[in-house]
């Protein structure tokens, strides 16, 4: 990615945590293989690490299920002054359960509202919600699984159930496809990121992250120092 798209990303990450008043969340959603990893690695790595919070949502705890399906969400929004970026989030409630049955479309639709109004109540409290999904193409999964398998430094991200995942493609793309249009509100719209090639992946990333942070408006604040005096 272009050294000066992270040059400017690295300003205003201090501006961001400077100010204070107001926090970033971005949400990166994909199909198994489809570079979340790598995005947060190639796009976010340079950024300073204290002042930015990766979130992974694997299958819920007993101690989440007995517990409204957003509660450990919010849980993980970052405070303000800092980027928190999830890897996979709570559209998978209406992602897994709706190609697994989990739950009825009657609370899938409920679902969707729900979502539009947590997305709401981030904005209208300071947040700024950057929701990403990297779309590959079924063949270009193929050849990254198949990778995980041939190379011997790649075998520990291999997992038989992203095979059986991999035959629901189409009921996936379906849910995919209803989650998008139904979430896709004017303060917290989707991206939709072709990313067979990891290199064009992350420059547009990269790109709509700063557009994002640049139309903040970021201010440094200038606090009254006058009264203070170093001997």
């Amino acid at each position: 990615m272009p050294t000066k798209i992270h040059t400017r990303l690295q300003a205003l990450q201090i501006k961001l945590h400077a100010e204070s008043k107001r926090g970033v969340l971005i949400v990166l959603q994909a199909m198994d293989a489809g570079g979340k990893d790598g995005t947060i690695r190639k796009v976010f790595g340079p950024l300073n690490p204290h002042w930015v919070r990766v979130s992974d949502f694997k299958a819920p705890t007993g101690s989440d299920l007995a517990r409204d399906y957003l509660w450990r969400i919010h849980r993980a929004i970052p405070k303000r002054g800092t980027i928190g970026i999830f890897n996979r989030s709570y559209y998978e409630d209406v992602l897994i359960a709706r190609v697994n049955n989990l739950a009825d479309r009657s609370t899938i639709n409920q679902r969707y509202d729900q979502i539009n109004a947590f997305e709401t109540h981030l904005t209208e409290n300071g947040y700024t919600v950057i929701k990403f999904y990297l779309h590959i193409s079924k063949a270009e999964q193929r050849e990254r699984l198949q990778a995980r398998l041939d190379e011997p430094d790649k075998r520990w991200k291999f997992n038989p159930s992203d095979l059986e995942v991999r035959q629901r493609w189409n009921a996936y793309m379906t849910a995919y496809g209803k989650a998008i249009t139904n979430c896709n509100q004017p303060c917290a719209p989707w991206h939709l990121i072709p990313a067979d090639r990891k290199w064009a992946r992350n420059v547009l990333v990269g790109r709509i992250v700063l557009a994002h942070l640049e139309a903040m408006d970021l201010k440094i604040p200038d606090p009254d120092l006058s009264h203070i005096t170093i001997k």
